[in-house]
């Protein structure tokens, strides 16, 4: 498959970030020396949201491909306003992505025409890619080693731009390094064991 074309954002400000975040948690994120372009105001903030923001990134990477370029955490806290992320002040915790509040979001602030869908057959992405450009899809994070065989599906966001009968191309926020970040081209067939059958269809 050819390039996107579609710019590649990280969750993290530092696209290098992930194997440390593996390891220490978002702690490690507290070293992250971009951390002021995430539009955070305190480095805190960065490390507390951006473990969260995979859905911001894949969000990112749509706006960035009509060249409009957003900080992360400032579409993550208009999102909020709209229920896409439910920050949960005593324990400090976030939940999120909601799917539908997004689309709402999604619409009114960028006029994108999006979709929530489930029960998604992995054979069925290329024929919706054929009237979408863009699907989020729901994978597990572990999609960064298609070696491996994931614990679980879902639980994290990618962007997918391209699907043949065959093959399935996508930006990964966390990937762990060039391969694993922009314009990931893997078999449907090893794409179907961490996909959760669900995302958001976006038309840009």
């Amino acid at each position: 498959m050819q390039q996107s074309g579609v710019p590649y954002f990280s969750q993290w400000e530092t696209p290098g970030m992930t194997l440390p975040v593996l390891a220490e948690g978002s702690q490690a994120l507290l070293s992250d020396p971009l951390w002021r372009h995430s539009g955070a105001a305190t480095i805190e903030e960065y490390a507390r949201w951006a473990v969260n923001v995979c859905g911001m990134a894949c969000l990112k990477m749509i706006l960035a491909a009509r060249g409009e370029i957003h900080p992360t955490l400032e579409l993550a806290r208009a999102c909020t306003a709209y229920g896409g992320y439910v920050v949960n002040e005593i324990d400090a915790s976030i939940k999120g992505l909601v799917y539908a509040p997004f689309v709402r979001f999604a619409a009114d602030r960028f006029g994108l025409n999006a979709e929530t869908m489930t029960g998604v057959e992995t054979s069925a992405i290329p024929e919706l890619l054929s009237q979408r450009r863009f699907f989020i899809a729901s994978v597990n994070s572990g999609i960064r080693w298609p070696e491996r065989e994931p614990p679980s599906k879902g639980g994290h966001l990618v962007l997918v731009t391209a699907a043949s009968q065959e093959t399935i191309r996508f930006h990964n926020p966390s990937g762990h390094d060039e391969a694993s970040q922009a314009d990931v081209t893997l078999p449907l067939a090893v794409f179907d064991r961490f996909f959760a059958n669900r995302g958001i269809s976006v038309d840009a």
